[in-house]
């Protein structure tokens, strides 16, 4: 049920004297006068008169006066039917109003130039007293400063409006000097990830919206008000037009009372009338939303200060120089007849007249008369005292700080609850203080500076964010809004209004810290690294001294992560990140750009300090070889470091960090654990590597890949049972690209996985025709990158390859890498499995040269090991690698597991392995690798004699 407020005795109901003689007929007449100018007054306005009500823009709390009068009965009291529409841009209220479509609507201080155009508008009353529209861009590391809009892409207003929505924006920067001509105006689409995502510059907004979502965004911003240059306009206005109040008089008198009435209810029920907004109007935003609105209205609207609806004629003056300044309207030009003036009509007239005719019955009445007008002044008292009253309780419930000061001493006057729970302290501290002592120290400067500017009346007021030092040590900070109450009187001190931010500084604080700090090591990071990269750079440019930049990248630190887990690498990261700070100085820069990459930043280096460099670079990797605890575990790492210098080696941040990483791998393929300076030579290899990268991708649609094939001999009969396939690369301007070339590449960009695909398809169509033309039992292998190998997704479209030709999975063996292994996740077993389940056989390749172990060979279902050639090639009777190879041909054989030998060059070679029950042989004693046509017919040459089918 609507909540009605209880009726006030009417001042002119009279009580009834008692009956004295003649003095009976003078009363009479006086209550019969006042009872009709009682019907007059009071006359209701129609019953249940239909009218509508145009906003703006859409439902939300800037529009809450209007909705709370309609819910708590106060436009049914009135006799007023109200609809309330949304609008769809700021000039559709002035559209409806004048074409009658709507009786009220609500509008900008541009009502004013509407007004001047000769559109009979008329304003009713005043809701903002200060304008919410404001200017804001992202944040710089610089101070605020408006004059970086200067060129800027930026959406002020619709571009179809006649500057309604913009005009405030447009003389605030006129009046800062910034010519409109130079920026580039977009169509204003009243969103703010085109601002978040750097589509525009800047752009209008309300400071009791935008803000909100911004700070949502966690995108840092500045604001810039027109207020700060003087120019302040009023903001939403209830009007109608000249012809609504000429035939309506008492509905538009009743529509604006109970407008203003409903106003009055809802900054003082905010929780209230969020609630009924989002449940009658529109959940377009939320209750947390809708609460920041009402609390960024209250300093523009003051309802506290200011009775709602008010308006002064010096203001709209005001905003009329304004424009003028502007050139949109002439100097001195009128606009009568715009400020509504409540009159009481032919009516109120007739009274006057009938009440001066009355005054000859007052005479004979005299002391009914004291008595009557001793009666009024009591009543005027007590409506003066119940008016107190009701301010005074605003003012304590207030939601926000307010405390009246005086602004000579600096002592406060008043203070309400909220301003002394927000600074900690007691009335009576607070009585005995002055702002300056519970003011932080370095905020005293700027405000008193503000003081001094209010009290010689230079300025009326004044907003800056400052912080109140608790009386328990603890910092509060709060935005203060400042306001002389009297400018022509200092000595009324001033109001200060403020309200708890604390909440917010953080979340700005965390951001920042979130935005410019790696969260695990506190270093700084990538968007910081290149912040105090690109200042020493300018450092450097302008005093003629060098800049170092150490690109770190951990050797064997994804070992760590595989074999122990990412928590104890983590532990890691956090001490090598120690280790490398205490390795230089204080005004050097230590980052971590993401993952095991750490860069170093050695600023304002002289000749002498160059040769520091060299020092600090292996003091760094002399500090990574000590022994990492990691629980109950030791990790050990080193590192690759790459040098560049400024501006010998480049004269770009992007060249430096470029050259520093490609120094970087040229330590690691120098064999890790060491520094390398950039020379012009690494950027020619990067190049080429580029190049070839970019040509390796159009191979395999290219036809330029070619299969080779070497075969496998079983070494007791000399026969070939297997081959191995092998891939090369016809380049069409190169020829043929070494492996050891392409395939590091081809894995850095991750097209290994296209091409071990496509080398997979060519292999086994050979092998079809070789199982049915040569050989049912002859075997393939195939090669398989570890990036292949742990892919997404398993072997089923080879599974179903091989079932589609017909091919057995035992027809094909897949060679793997001992550090395959290593990868303690269920990823390696998976695969393995799904490899025995369809038959396949598994080969590990180069052993004994990685991280093998015997509990690897018994946890994983291994066929075949693979001797590397650098134990084969120094072969010889009692050497050392004969005896690792005997050691590793019996340990396969105990565990079920045949062995290949690679690298057989030499009949004597052949012999000793034979000798020590090695099962096959392949190296260039038997071929070399050929390309599938010579190898199918040296395959065909040497079945003369049929194949021994055993394995």
């Amino acid at each position: 049920m609507p909540r009605r407020l209880p009726r006030r005795p009417s001042s002119r109901s009279l009580p009834r004297p008692p009956r004295r003689g003649g003095g009976w007929s003078v009363c009479r007449a006086l209550a019969l006068l006042a009872a009709l100018a009682a019907a007059l007054l009071c006359r209701p306005a129609p019953a249940q008169d239909k009218v509508v009500l145009q906003l703006k823009h859409s439902h939300q709390f800037q529009f809450a006066g209007y909705y709370a009068a309609l819910e708590q009965g106060y436009y049914r009291e009135a006799g007023l039917d109200v609809r309330i529409l949304e609008g769809s841009d700021g000039n559709e209220p002035e559209r409806k109003v004048l074409s009658g479509q709507a009786q009220y609507g609500v509008g900008s201080s541009s009502l004013l130039l509407a007004r001047l155009a000769g559109k009979p508008l008329v304003v009713l009353g005043v809701v903002f007293q200060h304008s919410p529209y404001a200017l804001v861009m992202p944040q710089s590391a610089a101070a605020p400063d408006v004059h970086r809009i200067s060129g800027k892409r930026v959406m002020i207003g619709r571009l179809t409006d006649d500057l309604s929505q913009a005009d405030e924006i447009l003389a605030y920067l006129r009046k800062e000097g910034i010519a409109t001509s130079t920026l580039q105006r977009l169509e204003h689409s009243f969103n703010i990830d085109h601002l978040i995502s750097g589509k525009v510059d800047a752009m209008s907004i309300y400071v009791t919206n935008e803000p909100d979502l911004l700070d949502r965004a966690g995108f840092p911003y500045d604001i810039y008000s027109p207020r700060n240059a003087g120019i302040d306009f009023y903001g939403d206005n209830l009007f109608t037009s000249e012809q609504e109040v000429r035939d309506h008089p008492e509905r538009a008198k009743a529509f604006r009372a109970a407008s203003m009435r409903g106003w009055q209810y809802a900054m003082s029920h905010q929780e209230e009338v969020a609630d009924l907004i989002l449940n009658k109007y529109s959940r377009r935003n939320d209750r947390r939303h809708l609460l920041y609105e009402a609390r960024a209205m209250v300093p523009l609207v003051q309802p506290v200060l200011v009775e709602v609806g008010y308006m002064n004629p010096d203001r709209w003056q005001h905003i009329a120089d304004v424009y003028t300044d502007l050139g949109m309207m002439p100097r001195g030009a009128s606009f009568d007849g715009f400020l509504y003036q409540a009159d009481g009509g032919r009516a109120l007239a007739w009274l006057y007249r009938a009440l001066a005719a009355g005054a000859v019955l007052l005479v004979l009445g005299g002391g009914v008369h004291v008595a009557l007008l001793a009666r009024e002044r009591r009543r005027a008292q007590e409506a003066i005292r119940k008016g107190e009253a009701r301010f005074r309780t605003m003012f304590e419930a207030a939601p926000m700080g307010i405390a009246l000061i005086d602004t000579a001493s600096g002592q406060f006057r008043d203070i309400n609850p909220r301003y002394l729970e927000i600074a900690g302290r007691s009335l009576h501290e607070m009585k005995a203080s002055s702002w300056r002592d519970i003011s932080h120290p370095d905020d005293l400067a700027a405000e008193q500076e503000q003081v001094a500017q209010l009290q010689a009346q230079r300025i009326g007021g004044f907003k800056l964010a400052k912080r109140l030092l608790r009386p328990d040590g603890s910092v509060v900070w709060v935005d203060a809004s400042i306001t002389a109450l009297d400018a022509g009187n200092t000595a009324a001190g001033h109001l200060c209004m403020i309200e708890d931010i604390t909440d917010k500084k953080q979340t700005e604080a965390l951001v920042w810290q979130q935005a410019n700090f790696d969260a695990l090591t506190q270093l700084p990071n990538r968007r910081m690294f290149q912040n105090r990269l690109e200042q020493a750079i300018v450092k450097s440019r302008r005093d003629g001294s060098r800049t170092a930049i150490l690109f770190i990248d951990l050797d064997h630190f994804k070992e760590v992560n595989d074999t122990l887990g990412h928590h104890q690498g983590d532990v890691l990261l956090v001490d090598a990140a120690r280790r490398i700070g205490a390795c230089v100085r204080e005004c050097d820069t230590v980052a971590r750009l993401g993952g095991d990459e750490f860069t170093v930043i050695l600023s304002e280096l002289d000749e002498a300090g160059l040769g520091r460099v060299d020092t600090i670079a292996q003091t760094i990797l002399d500090s990574l070889l000590a022994p990492f605890p990691l629980g109950q575990e030791q990790a050990f790492v080193s590192a690759s470091i790459g040098i560049t210098l400024y501006p010998d080696d480049a004269a770009s941040m992007e060249d430096l960090l470029k050259h520093a990483d490609q120094a970087m791998y040229a330590a690691k393929d120098a064999g890790r654990n060491r520094f390398s300076y950039f020379t012009p030579a690494l950027q020619v290899a990067a190049l080429n590597r580029m190049r070839l990268t970019n040509d390796l991708r159009g191979a395999v649609k290219g036809q330029q890949l070619e299969l080779y094939f070497q075969p496998i001999v079983h070494l007791k009969t000399g026969r070939i049972h297997k081959a191995e396939a092998l891939l090369r690369w016809r380049h069409p301007v190169r020829g043929l690209v070494s492996p050891m070339e392409f395939i590091p590449l081809a894995e850095a960009s991750g097209l290994i996985i296209e091409i071990g695909a496509w080398v997979f398809r060519e292999s086994v169509h050979w092998l079809q025709r070789w199982r049915s033309e040569v050989h049912p039992e002859f075997q393939l292998s195939v090669n398989q990158s570890p990036l292949e190998f742990q892919r997404e997704g398993g072997y089923e479209s080879w599974l179903a390859l091989l079932g589609e030709l017909g091919l057995p999975g035992q027809s094909v063996v897949i060679e793997i890498t001992e550090g395959l292994l290593l990868d303690a996740s269920s990823t390696v077993a998976d695969k393995l499995l799904q490899l025995r389940d369809g038959g396949i056989q598994v080969a590990l390749d180069d052993f004994g040269t990685g991280y093998s172990s015997l509990s690897y060979l018994k946890k994983f279902d291994i066929d075949y090991l693979k001797i590397d050639r650098s134990f084969t090639r120094n072969l010889a009777p009692d050497s050392s690698d004969m005896a690792l190879s005997d050691a590793i041909i019996v340990m396969a054989h105990k565990l079920g597991l045949r062995v290949i030998a690679e690298g057989v060059e030499t009949p004597e070679q052949r012999a000793l392995l034979a000798a020590a029950g090695c099962d096959y042989g392949q190296g260039y004693l038997f071929a070399r690798p050929l390309p599938a046509i010579e190898f199918d017919t040296l395959l065909r040459r040497s079945v003369d004699t049929a194949i021994v089918a055993s394995q």
